[in-house]
């Protein structure tokens, strides 16, 4: 019955209720956002170094290189040495060391050349189909098939570079040989192959600019190029742009250029040798942390790469990271404070208006603990709409964010979880809100003169 009461009193006076619901559903969704955002951001990026003591790359920014090998989010450093890098990849002190070759991506996917222990290491099983064995056979992430509608056995050519807009790689198709399970990970964005399928891909590329006329510089260190009779150019190059052509005309009459294929070269496991070619990065994991210790100072003045340390880079985003966290925090929290005054402010005024109402109240039999009660339920219904509306409105945000970001950064946010621990004592902090504001109005209404306010009246 009291509850009632205080429900009907609350919306006596809508403008002055709707003022303090606002206030407090924004406080509230920006720390429930906040809440989320770190929890989540913190466990994936957490979870995707996990077994990865050092990444080993070309010199640069070692935050750079993290992002880029790790996390896929950012342009590498540039390219090592392949040979050079094994060196160090078949030293006694790793346990295992897995090499990755950027150069290509499908429709904004990066297409990433690695070793089948590159799935083991992020716990991606196959789900349908088998992991790639030859050139140009792919494993297709969860995320990646859902999104393209891939399956098993289709085909789709490659665009040079990170940006959708790359120039397309016609001269070969990547068949699809697999689709891994969901990891909730980093793999799940990726189109996995064998690096020889990425060599293969630019030398291949690099021939025939070579031979029309060097269209683009790849600039492969190692390649020694052999000079070809006049003729034998022009015929070469005359079947060249014919394929092409051949090609360029069944991609526009299929219109899904994974579904396609047949009349350009098929995928074939071509020999690529080894010497003189590069690769990205390398994802190294020590048998001890003597590793962890001496390389990355090694490294530098022995070769022309870099070791850099994921927890320590990870860490040093974290700080810059929680720097804007905190500021948002301290907003939120200020938001709060202020929405307590308005609930005090709007509980105090209407005191006067409603002590008449609370010395009927009394002359029917309520008693002081009750005047109490019903200013304080006020107060508490308040302060639970608000929370309640702001735990919504901050999960449809972190939807929204998650939605950018995955497009942007191939990085999603669930808006249902739940952080128990912090979103409880956020309420706590919400009811305590409200309790401090109703406490002097409360009071008052406790400490009510009956008979003097009758006979005012």
């Amino acid at each position: 019955m009291i509850t009632k009461i205080a429900w009907k009193n609350i919306w006596f006076k809508p403008l002055n209720t709707l003022l303090s619901i606002i206030l407090l559903t924004a406080s509230v969704a920006i720390i429930t956002l906040l809440i989320l955002l770190q929890d989540q951001f913190e466990k994936k990026f957490s979870d995707n170094i996990d077994g990865i003591d050092m990444v080993l790359g070309a010199q640069g920014s070692p935050l750079q290189l993290i992002l880029s090998s790790v996390y896929q989010v950012d342009a590498p450093t540039g390219n090592i040495d392949y040979n050079e890098a094994k060196k160090w990849m078949k030293h006694p002190f790793v346990e295992t060391a897995i090499p990755l070759a950027f150069g290509d991506n499908y429709r904004g996917f990066r297409i990433v050349g690695t070793t089948p222990e590159y799935l083991h290491k992020y716990g991606a099983e196959i789900t349908d189909g088998k992991v790639f064995d030859k050139n140009f056979e792919v494993v297709v992430g969860s995320a990646v098939a859902q999104k393209m509608n891939i399956k098993v056995g289709d085909k789709f050519f490659g665009s040079h570079g990170d940006s959708e807009e790359g120039e397309v790689h016609e001269n070969h198709a990547y068949i699809v040989t697999g689709i891994a399970s969901s990891t909730g990970k980093v793999v799940d964005n990726l189109i996995l192959s064998n690096i020889p399928s990425v060599w293969a891909m630019h030398d291949h590329e690099h021939d025939h600019e070579h031979e029309g006329g060097a269209l683009e510089d790849h600039d492969h260190e190692g390649h020694d190029h052999h000079d070809h009779e006049a003729a034998e150019e022009a015929h070469d190059h005359e079947d060249h742009m014919a394929a092409e052509e051949e090609g360029e005309e069944h991609h526009h009459e299929d219109g899904h250029d994974h579904d396609h294929a047949e009349e350009v070269h098929d995928h074939v496991d071509i020999p690529v040798s080894e010497e003189g070619k590069e690769i990205t990065a390398v994802l190294i994991k020590f048998k001890s942390k003597m590793g962890i210790v001496t390389w990355p100072r090694l490294i530098p003045q022995n070769t022309k790469m870099q070791g850099a340390l994921p927890a320590i880079e990870i860490n040093r985003l974290f700080t810059l990271f929680g720097i804007g966290l905190d500021a948002l925090q301290y907003l939120a929290y200020g938001i709060m404070l202020i929405s307590g005054i308005s609930i005090f402010i709007a509980l105090f005024n209407t005191l006067k208006e409603r002590k008449y109402e609370f010395a009927l109240l009394r002359v029917n039999g309520a008693s002081r603990l009750q005047l109490l009660m019903l200013v304080l339920i006020e107060s508490l219904l308040l302060c639970v709409t608000g929370y309640i509306f702001g735990t919504i409105v901050g999960r449809l945000a972190l939807s929204l964010i998650s939605g950018s970001s995955e497009s942007e950064f191939k990085i999603s946010f669930n808006p249902l979880e739940f952080v128990w621990e912090k979103e409880g004592y956020l309420f706590l902090l919400t009811i305590f809100v409200g309790v401090l504001a109703a406490v002097i109005p409360a009071v008052k209404a406790y400490g009510l003169n009956i008979s003097k306010t009758l006979a005012n009246a």
